[in-house]
């Protein structure tokens, strides 16, 4: 027997004898072969889920969306709903279960389709101007609404003279007078303004509801008589500038008059018609004007009178509700102490947490995200969110609590990769000795006689939050040899309006301390090399980070991903330049010249001597590349050690396609590296 067969013979007999069988870490190619469930739609009998099921293209770098069927019980019936290859989205339920409406792109556009259920029958009921979005099923299932743009001309100024016959003149110019005008992702936006349409459910013609130069977008409820669609939508005068407000209203389906339920300043959606047709739901505030407000679940009656809030119990804020079929309550999504929790709030406001584990539909770092629906008994489908893998389909009632997992998307992977173990970990600020939650990522075989190197990713927002989740980023870091620490400093979701408002007009300020201090608790326990500290984080982690190395020597490398140097030249170039003045810094930036230069990592480059890595999409529109620049040369300029990495045709969301995300990672563990 020759020495390897026998060493395989020995590996594999001490592997039975202790039940282990050792497999390779995660890797770069892996995140190809990821694939992620959203938006579950859990037919009316609860019989039934269909789901979005991406995965990604290693020829093509880019990922792919189909829809797929899935029955609750025990038949075992999983399969795609149409032989098309990818572009299917938004499949929702008629009210009867009979037939499924859902969107397909191509590359001629989005148009609606419907689904017969009991055939498997698929026709296609539109051909749009552009894509629609919203789809909702009147009561009686004979119409669609949905939502969507219709093109505008855009304004022109001067008349050019005609150029000669065959004349090759340069293209005309690009010219807008919106205040919106642009957003990172897409664009240039096309003139034009959103609005509602019906169409039958049979085919023909879309007729439009609404109309004037306003947007009506956002979820759509019909009325229980089928005689109303309820919408949000700013329609004040100055909707241009008073960009934060929006009301809840409804659209008479026969004569189009329009009509307003809500008044009060701050925006207002998400309507939801109770199946009894007596109450509205809707989410929002009262505008306080700062850089945190949870949004309140609120009822009024089907007329808009008596207003009331629903959730004022829980210091949360609400992403999404559903109404229990008996309309005595509703099913609500919200995040709490980095977990996406689903509940059952009844009328009077008080809470029943019925899931802590919904989540899993962004890859790349470990955000909250995730979707529910409610069948007629009360059966629940949602995205359920583990560390050491992306979303599956998850079902669950109000009853039983307990979760049935409906798909292993990611077994064929996951099962034959060591991951990292993700342990939760709670320290005092330093500050004020608030309570500060954060996550630690172990290397896979960690082995706790040893020091390791640490690697800080701070998350983006900055008012957004971090948990357990799956995050091909964190796992690539930690299969690297990394312990990955992930905290949830001040001005963090999830933990109340005051929490996340610490931030009001003091950004950055202490979440510095909270970061630092999470960084000082695992060198004191051990767990890591305080030599060996190294520290990034993407838009406002990249912010905290170019902050964190302005204001301290200790980590031996940084990469600052997007970030913004100089508040008062980001303020007026991103997309959402308008945007900042009163609710992050008083006034505008010609205004509080000081105020915005104070908060400006740029103010503390005289500081930094840490090796530094500087990293932006070329395409970002939100923390353009010219704010990256400033860092990079600045830092050129003083001979500290640095290097300019620009991602081609990348927005803000650099890891959109699989091998940028890969490309980010294998740059900053390429950094870090150089200085081990």
């Amino acid at each position: 027997m020759n020495k390897f067969i026998l060493s395989f013979a020995i590996a594999l007999m001490v592997s039975s004898i202790f039940g282990q069988t050792s497999h390779p870490n995660f890797e770069y190619l892996d995140v190809f072969d990821l694939e992620y469930a959203s938006d579950p739609q859990i037919s009316p009998d609860g019989e039934y889920v269909v789901y979005r099921r991406t995965g990604f293209d290693i020829m093509k770098d880019r990922s792919h969306g189909t829809l797929w069927m899935l029955s609750t019980d025990s038949r075992g019936i999983h399969h795609k709903l149409s032989s098309r290859e990818s572009g299917e989205s938004q499949a929702r339920w008629s009210p009867n279960g009979d037939r499924i409406a859902f969107v397909s792109s191509s590359g001629e556009g989005s148009e609606i389709y419907v689904y017969w259920t009991d055939t498997g029958t698929i026709a296609k009921l539109t051909q749009l101007e552009n894509g629609p979005s919203n789809l909702a099923w009147s009561p009686d299932g004979k119409q669609i609404a949905f939502t969507m743009k219709v093109n505008a001309a855009p304004p022109v100024l001067a008349k050019m003279p005609a150029k000669p016959k065959g004349a090759k003149w340069a293209k005309t110019p690009r010219i807008t007078d919106r205040l919106k005008h642009e957003a990172d992702g897409a664009g240039y936006l096309k003139p034009g303004f959103t609005h509602i349409f019906t169409i039958s459910s049979e085919g023909g013609a879309a007729r439009q509801l609404t109309s004037g130069d306003y947007n009506h977008g956002g979820a759509l409820s019909w009325s229980p008589r089928g005689d109303k669609v309820y919408f949000s939508a700013n329609r004040s005068e100055d909707w241009e500038y008073d960009f934060r407000n929006s009301e809840v209203y409804s659209v008479d389906t026969r004569s189009g008059n329009i009509e307003a339920l809500t008044s009060r300043s701050g925006p207002d959606g998400s309507p939801k018609v109770s199946p009894d047709g007596r109450f509205i739901a809707f989410i929002g505030f009262e505008d306080k004007v700062q850089a945190y407000q949870t949004r309140k679940l609120q009822i009024m009656n089907a007329d808009g009178s008596n207003q009331r809030v629903v959730s004022n119990k829980m210091d949360r804020s609400i992403s999404s509700a559903q109404w229990a079929s008996d309309s005595k309550g509703l099913y609500i999504q919200y995040n709490d102490l980095g977990l996406t929790k689903i509940g059952y709030l009844d009328l009077n406001g008080n809470l029943s947490v019925m899931l802590d584990n919904v989540g899993g539909t962004t890859l790349g770092r470990p955000y909250a995200s995730g979707s529910f629906s409610v069948a007629k008994d009360g059966r629940i489908a949602y995205t359920l969110s583990k560390p050491d893998r992306p979303a599956d389909v998850a079902v669950t009632s109000r009853k039983s609590k307990q979760p049935k997992v409906l798909t292993g998307l990611n077994d064929d992977l996951i099962s034959y990769r060591t991951m990292g173990k993700v342990e939760e970990i709670w320290y005092k600020s330093t500050f004020d000795n608030r309570d500060i939650q954060g996550w630690i990522v172990y290397p896979p075989n960690y082995d706790s006689s040893k020091k390791y190197p640490l690697l800080v990713e701070n998350h983006g927002g900055p008012i957004l939050n971090y948990g357990p989740h799956f995050s091909a980023e964190i796992q690539l870091y930690a299969s690297a040899g990394y312990v990955v620490f992930y905290p949830n400093p001040r001005g963090s979701t999830s933990y109340g309006e005051a929490f996340g408002n610490l931030l009001y007009n003091n950004y950055p300020g202490q979440d510095y301390n909270d970061v630092m201090d999470g960084v000082h608790e695992m060198v004191n326990k051990g767990i890591v090399d305080k030599d060996q500290l190294y520290v990034t984080g993407g838009s406002a982690g990249g912010i905290m980070t170019a902050w964190i190395i302005g204001k301290t020597n200790e980590f031996k490398a940084a990469v600052v991903a997007k970030p913004v140097m100089n508040w008062i030249s980001k303020t007026l170039v991103a997309d959402n330049y308008y945007g900042y003045a009163n609710s992050r810094y008083p006034g505008q930036p010609w205004e509080n010249f000081e105020g915005y230069w104070k908060f400006s990592p740029i103010s503390l480059v005289g500081n930094v001597e840490t090796p530094t890595m500087v990293m932006v999409g070329m395409n970002d529109l939100r923390t353009p590349p010219s704010e990256a620049k400033q860092l990079y040369h600045a830092l050129k300029l003083r001979k500290i050690e640095t290097v300019l990495v620009e991602i081609p045709e990348a927005s803000h969301g650099i890891a959109a396609r699989p091998s940028n995300l890969i490309t980010k990672v294998a740059h900053t563990l390429a950094w870090f590296e150089k200085y081990r």
